[in-house]
């Protein structure tokens, strides 16, 4: 977190042929034979003709090929719900709760409701020390004319709730519609829901309902302390780590259902797949992350799950740093998880603890955000890089209703609707009576949908009718203002039917929705859910159903129909693609997965699969010069660009590893005493507290004596300046 904290291996399965270089010790000549002996017998096996046009075609879809790959492919690293992941890490390893840097002028702690709070107090070391940028990091479109790209293998990784994945579908049949190939990949439960709508779907693993009452006890990014004593918090971890190997087989796997072979040439995630960037970097292959809410640095407005406690500093340094501290906090309960991830299966070196954090930043990779630029405009210092496109929409799905819903509608007023989709409660029996109980007393009619939390009662009422399954698309229209949990998808259908809203927030980005349309004054405050009451319920139906409410929501909903967020954000997808370094050089409407050279003096040629195949077949070519190609190569560095951030980013890691140690010396022991094994506890309890301090103790003086002068020096080298002053004093 230097910047403002101060503190291939790639194999392909290609249209001809099937090639893994993992953990295969062979010289690159024989492995280029190799695959072209695979190439010849897929051939034979297809009962290929030497004049045969369509022979590249019909390799795609060769079986075998696909079959040779699955067996063969970076060594079957990984586990499945039978099998225990791999124990080279502490699965039970304890979040750091609390932070602090710089002298005590930016810290972090976990709040009850497991929201980030941040204490910043300003000194005369802070401007040098926290660098805010003054205008957004210069970066050049790679495709600013928007051409036509070559048709490309689209995966698309989602992890989240059925809110998260329905607007990918609406970006994927977009992008099918130009010529792409595109696979989702999210949890297996929604298999139907992405296959309804005709594109393809791979399974990567995980429990969104588990997930979701998960984030309901835990809010915010760190878990409550009694979740960690109580074993969840392993069982989390390893379902994270499921889901890191699941999006990497979607990038890799044939199509489950068919068998027909895929590679990704292009990702599109949202950030919490977390594995996006690592599979893109073992593919060489362009990454494009999208979501719902601010992931990007910004001046405008604060991380949404920030909880911005005290500070001295002016709001914009505040705002700003808020995304740093959040980063942080998030990359340390997970860092060991994903550094694993890219050790077993994709053979890559570790992020450093300083690169975490700030790795989609530095990278730049390009971002788009699905939200109307006309409810929160795009901050002024984002970069060309980073677009705010709108809402994606679906289609509206042709839904007609049962009786029981349609004869509601016609028999009185339009009702309010309360909902809150995919939140799995604690207590859905109370939180339906705190419902109840508001809109009678609001004096309103009211459809309640039952959720995942399924609110029900078994007492009949008139003016209220507990639904199941429902288009909002339709429903929004017939009802007079909403009430749901803040999700970003419910949150723009509303304001697309200019509903004002009430935002009931569990976890996440639901409070800044909510934060956003009080300040719209299309609806109030957000309420929390667990400081509902029927007071303050009753309250908010009644601001909604004023005109002020209803005007404001209706104006956001004129700007927001004037918008087509799936478009422009597939106009932003192209407009940061490699256009040129996708391109096959002799058939420019293929994509380029080989390059070719006889000689290190001459210059390579992109060649697709297609074009290769077409060379080889008439002996133009020499396969044993083929190499991979990558189209957007990664590097991930340990950044230490001068000697202070050097220095601080070796601080980052004591801190860290100092954090992790002081965590593990209570709640060690504690969960210890909780167990029968090795002698009852006791001894075990005395064990944790030993490697605990342990942790603590050791990290300083290898800090001191080793690696700060080291990084320092480092430091000193890429300066010249420094170099020039260093070798003054010395000599």
């Amino acid at each position: 977190m230097s910047r403002y904290l101060n503190i291939g291996i790639k194999f392909r399965l290609t249209g001809f042929v099937a090639l893994t270089l993992i953990y295969i010790s062979c010289t690159y000549n024989t492995l280029v034979l190799l695959a072209w002996k695979i190439l010849h017998y897929t051939r034979e096996v297809c009962g290929f003709g030497k004049k045969t046009g369509k022979c590249a075609d019909l390799v795609i879809k060769n079986l075998k090929c696909a079959e040779l790959v699955k067996n063969r492919s970076y060594n079957q690293r990984t586990w499945d719900d039978g099998i225990e992941p791999p124990q080279e890490i502490d699965w039970e390893k304890p979040p750091v709760y609390e932070l602090i840097g710089s002298g005590q002028n930016a810290s972090t702690n976990v709040v009850v409701q497991g929201r980030v709070a941040i204490n910043i107090l300003t000194s005369h070391k802070l401007p040098t020390l926290v660098p805010i940028p003054s205008q957004p990091k210069p970066y050049t479109l790679l495709n600013s004319s928007n051409s036509k790209p070559p048709n490309l293998n689209v995966v698309i990784q989602i992890v989240g709730s059925r809110g998260d994945v329905q607007p990918f579908l609406a970006l994927g049949s977009e992008l099918r519609a130009a010529g792409h190939r595109v696979r989702i990949a999210t949890h297996d439960v929604f298999r139907d829901f992405v296959t309804a709508t005709g594109l393809e779907f791979f399974p990567i693993g995980g429990d969104p309902s588990s997930l979701m009452a998960y984030m309901v006890k835990n809010p915010g990014i760190i878990p409550k302390f009694e979740t960690i004593m109580s074993g969840e918090i392993s069982q989390k971890r390893k379902m994270v780590y499921k889901m890191l190997e699941g999006c990497w087989k979607s990038c890799v796997e044939p199509d489950p259902q068919t068998n027909t072979p895929f590679v990704a040439e292009v990702i599109i995630a949202n950030p919490p797949s977390f594995a996006h960037v690592h599979c893109a970097q073992a593919l060489g292959i362009p990454l494009h992350l999208m979501f719902t809410m601010p992931w990007s640095p910004t001046k405008a407005f604060p991380h949404p799950l920030a909880n911005i406690e005290r500070s001295d500093a002016d709001p914009h340094t505040t705002n700003y740093l808020s995304y740093g501290l959040v980063e942080l906090m998030t990359w340390q309960g997970l860092s060991d998880v994903i550094n694993l991830f890219r050790k077993k299966s994709l053979s890559l070196e570790p992020v450093p603890m300083t690169m975490g954090p700030v790795i989609v930043e530095t990278l730049q990779v390009p971002f788009t955000y699905c939200w109307s630029p006309a409810f929160v405009a795009k901050p002024l210092d984002w970069s060309n890089y980073i677009d705010v496109c709108g809402f994606f929409f679906r289609e509206e799905p042709s839904y007609t209703p049962d009786e029981e819903l349609d004869h509601f509608l016609s028999t009185g007023p339009p009702p309010v609707y309360i909902g809150f989709g995919s939140i799995v409660m604690d207590d859905a029996e109370q939180m339906t009576a705190i419902l109840l109980a508001a809109v009678r007393a609001s004096g309103v009619r009211a459809i309640i949908s039952r959720g995942w939390s399924k609110l029900e009662t078994g007492q009949h009422d008139p003016n209220v009718l507990f639904l199941g399954d429902c288009p909002h698309e339709w429903l929004f229209k017939h009802v007079s203002c909403v009430v749901h949990h803040g999700g970003a998808g419910t949150t723009a259908c509303g304001l697309l039917n200019g509903r004002p809203t009430v935002i009931v927030p569990f976890f996440g980005d639901q409070a800044f929705w909510g934060q956003m349309i009080a300040a719209a004054r299309a609806g109030p405050q957000p309420i929390h859910h667990k400081a509902l009451n029927e007071n303050n319920l009753t309250q908010a139906i009644q601001y909604c159903l004023t005109p002020e409410a209803a005007n404001a929501a209706m104006e956001i909903s004129y700007k927001m129909k004037a918008e087509n967020g799936v478009q422009t954000a597939a106009q932003s997808f192209h407009r940061n693609l490699p256009v040129d370094a996708l391109r096959c050089d002799l058939l420019p409407e293929e994509p380029a997965v080989w390059l070719y050279a006889k000689s290190k003096s001459k210059n390579p040629i992109k060649l697709s699969d297609k074009a290769a195949f077409i060379l080889a077949e008439h002996q133009k070519v020499n396969p044993k010069h083929f190499k991979l190609y990558q189209s957007k190569p990664i590097t991930i560095q340990n950044l230490r660009w001068d000697p202070v951030s050097a220095g601080t980013s070796v601080l980052l890691g004591v801190m860290f590893n100092f954090t992790v140690g002081f965590s593990e010396v209570f709640t060690g022991p504690a969960k210890a005493f909780q167990s029968k094994e090795n002698g009852g506890g006791g001894r075990e309890a005395a064990v944790t507290f030993g490697k605990g301090l342990g942790k603590m103790v050791g990290v300083l003086p290898k800090a001191t004596l080793v690696d700060f002068p080291l990084a320092l020096t480092e430091g000193l080298h890429h300066i010249p300046a420094f170099k020039r002053i260093f070798i003054s004093l010395i000599f």
